[in-house]
């Protein structure tokens, strides 16, 4: 791994499978450390991390996120042992919540108590994966049965996490942490409540590496990456539910994310205006490529183990190659 681990991801919007698949191994060829794909409402991540794990070598591959709510745990535990196999050992998985929207709007599944469906979740996983027998949370009467395995290597799990008591919960639980839409100046908060959630967990030496997912956009002026910038820090803030402006707000934010959301109505615009401007020194990592460089360095300063750029959709493959490019002496 390279002295400052770096990983790639694509936002969910972008659905040409060919240039993901190209993403993945330039990536490798770059030298980047890993390579994670979010579930949304678009291909079967687990599918296409099984092609991009038979097209590299190196790279580590993981769900970034997968959403906890099409899927029972037992079919979690099975896709996470056949990546883990069918990648050498280089794979990873992240779980989250995800949103209201996707849970219910696409799954049709009441998005309810969250944070203990993540729990039972991630105890379940982990039993499974271990050769143990399930334990039963709902269906208690049954046999509890295990996975037809041979043993496994560990497989870690990271855990998306927002709110406190989601954190803690990663804390307790994960091997790592990923924050999205995160401030970068209050990563310190995040990782106390991480403590937190060790020390709950029995493991207060124990806490979980932090891998945040940052957007990011890189271009050849400073005028277009700030353009790009405002596009997806806006996107997020007025199409994705309340989710990341609920919390921002609670991070202090709150006038910033309104006056957002005021130069993006009725519809999303792309905008953030001037008085806005410190959301996107907080989220984004954007500029020329000297710029984007010295704003990814704030979040290993803050303590980022392995930050996971999360790259714009509709990129050309000069666009592509530009990304790429850009933090490649960090590489």
């Amino acid at each position: 791994m390279s002295p400052t681990p770096l990983a790639v991801t694509v936002m969910p919007l972008e659905n040409r499978r060919e240039l993901i698949l190209s993403l993945a191994t330039s990536a490798e060829r770059h030298g980047y450390d890993g390579f994670f794909m979010p579930e949304t409402w678009s291909w079967d991540i687990p599918v296409m991390l099984a092609e991009i794990a038979a097209r590299t070598h190196r790279i580590t591959i993981g769900t970034g996120i997968l959403g906890i709510w099409g899927r029972s745990p037992a079919a979690i535990a099975m896709t996470a042992a056949t990546l883990a196999a069918a990648s050498g050992g280089r794979f990873t998985l992240g779980l989250g919540t995800s949103t209201p929207q996707i849970g219910e709007g696409l799954h049709d599944v009441p998005f309810e108590k969250p944070i203990g469906r993540m729990r039972r979740t991630v105890t379940q996983v982990r039993a499974l994966l271990a050769g143990e027998r399930v334990p039963l949370a709902v269906a208690t009467k049954a046999r509890p049965l295990r996975l037809n395995l041979p043993p496994l290597p560990p497989v870690p799990i990271y855990l998306a996490a927002l709110g406190d008591d989601s954190t803690r919960l990663a804390g307790e639980l994960a091997d790592g942490w990923v924050p999205f839409v995160y401030p970068v100046s209050r990563l310190d908060t995040g990782v106390a409540l991480l403590r937190e959630g060790a020390v709950r967990g029995g493991h207060p030496d124990r806490v979980p590496a932090i891998h945040p997912s940052i957007p990011t956009v890189v271009a050849p002026d400073t005028a277009t990456a700030r353009k790009g910038a405002a596009w997806v820090a806006s996107f997020y803030l007025t199409t994705m539910g309340a989710i990341y402006r609920d919390a921002l707000t609670r991070f202090g934010f709150g006038k910033e994310v309104d006056a957002v959301i005021a130069a993006n109505t009725p519809k999303h615009a792309g905008l953030v205006p001037p008085e806005s401007e410190i959301l996107l020194e907080e989220l984004i990592v954007y500029g020329t490529p000297d710029e984007a460089r010295r704003r990814l360095t704030r979040w290993y300063q803050a303590g980022a183990v392995m930050p996971i750029l999360l790259f714009p959709p509709h990129m050309t493959p000069e666009q592509m190659s530009l990304h790429l490019e850009a933090f490649r002496p960090l590489t």
